[in-house]
């Protein structure tokens, strides 16, 4: 079951508990404090099981036309069960409904060998998303940022 989490210290908490469990994706810690702070002001949806979540996506409007995902984490035990793609399917419709043309989402760039961030881009071609551009400093000179968006 998806739900819209509205409360900024459970946003906190949620995405607080996934990104910990998820170290191969989410090896920084100081990174994990920003992303644990922003998405208290950010749209919040939370895949629940059994009343726990075990999957969240932050949304972050940076445009009238564009919306990102701004961090999602799906529990490691339940990848590939389709929870990520019902995540990005309600955002994709929500934004929709919102008029949003446009939703985007930043990861790591194929050009890094990192075979964890290969599963993150395979996941995103996988739901619709195509490659825009490479920022090769953006993340830093180690860190290319690969941009991508799905029309809505």
């Amino acid at each position: 079951m998806i739900k819209e989490i509205f409360e900024p210290t459970l946003k906190q908490n949620v995405t607080k508990h996934i990104i910990e469990a998820l170290p191969n994706w989410f090896g920084r810690p100081e990174s994990n404090l920003e992303y644990i702070n922003d998405v208290k002001d950010m749209l919040m949806f939370a895949y629940y099981e059994n009343e726990q979540p075990i999957g969240f996506l932050s949304l972050n409007p940076h445009h009238e036309s564009t919306i990102e995902i701004h961090v999602m984490g799906i529990l490691k035990e339940h990848h590939r069960k389709g929870i990520g793609q019902l995540l990005v399917d309600y955002a994709s419709r929500y934004a929709k409904a919102k008029h949003y043309k446009l939703l985007e989402v930043k990861t790591l760039d194929a050009s890094h060998p990192d075979p964890y961030y290969k599963m993150t881009r395979d996941f995103y071609l996988s739901v619709g998303f195509i490659p825009v551009e490479t920022f090769k400093e953006l993340w830093g000179k180690d860190s290319p940022c690969l941009l991508l968006v799905k029309p809505l």
